[in-house]
């Protein structure tokens, strides 16, 4: 956030510098905006990543399933035959349970986290493409300045040209 900060102030220092050293008129200003985390998610790589992590999830949760049912057999077992068992027995099974109980837990976890690093991966990527085009367009259309659109940064902008669509639209050219 301390970050952000100092960028707005930044920003604000220069147009405002501009305009008291008399080198940016009102006329040359041109400031467009990007909503990035729209053109992530709605660009035709985001979507496709999207629906191949949506595939792991599902294989993922079905195989959870399994996995849960298993140890709930486990359980259930442990539980008709704890009465007519010895103690070392089961104790034994007991151990085993807990162990199968902790190792389940600890790969959903793994799952989980390499799932969520994958998707901030593909987000990062195609977040990488889109700044290019932005940069693109930003250099061959003169633009004083492109903000990100993010309105806990930037809470108003009156006269700003919105470029996401244009960027998104570039960007899933280039790839294709």
């Amino acid at each position: 956030m301390a970050t952000y900060g100092k960028s707005i102030l930044i920003l604000g220092v220069l147009i405002v510098g501009g305009f008291f050293t008399g080198t940016v008129y009102s006329d040359d200003i041109k400031i467009g905006s990007v909503d990035i985390q729209k053109a992530v998610n709605e660009c035709n790589a985001g979507k496709e990543d999207k629906k191949a992590l949506t595939k792991e999830m599902e294989k993922f949760r079905a195989l959870a399933a399994e996995k849960q049912k298993e140890l709930q057999g486990m359980k259930e077992s442990l539980e008709k035959e704890g009465l007519i068992l010895n103690p070392e027995t089961r104790e034994v099974r007991e151990k085993e349970l807990q162990t199968k109980l902790r190792d389940f837990q600890r790969w959903g976890e793994d799952v989980q986290n390499e799932l969520n690093q994958k998707r901030m991966q593909m987000e990062r990527d195609i977040s990488i493409g889109l700044m290019k085009v932005v940069q693109e367009i930003g250099a061959k259309e003169s633009y004083t300045i492109i903000l990100e659109q993010n309105k806990n940064i930037v809470l108003f902008t009156p006269n700003v040209i919105n470029l996401t669509d244009r960027v998104m639209n570039a960007y899933d050219a280039q790839m294709k």
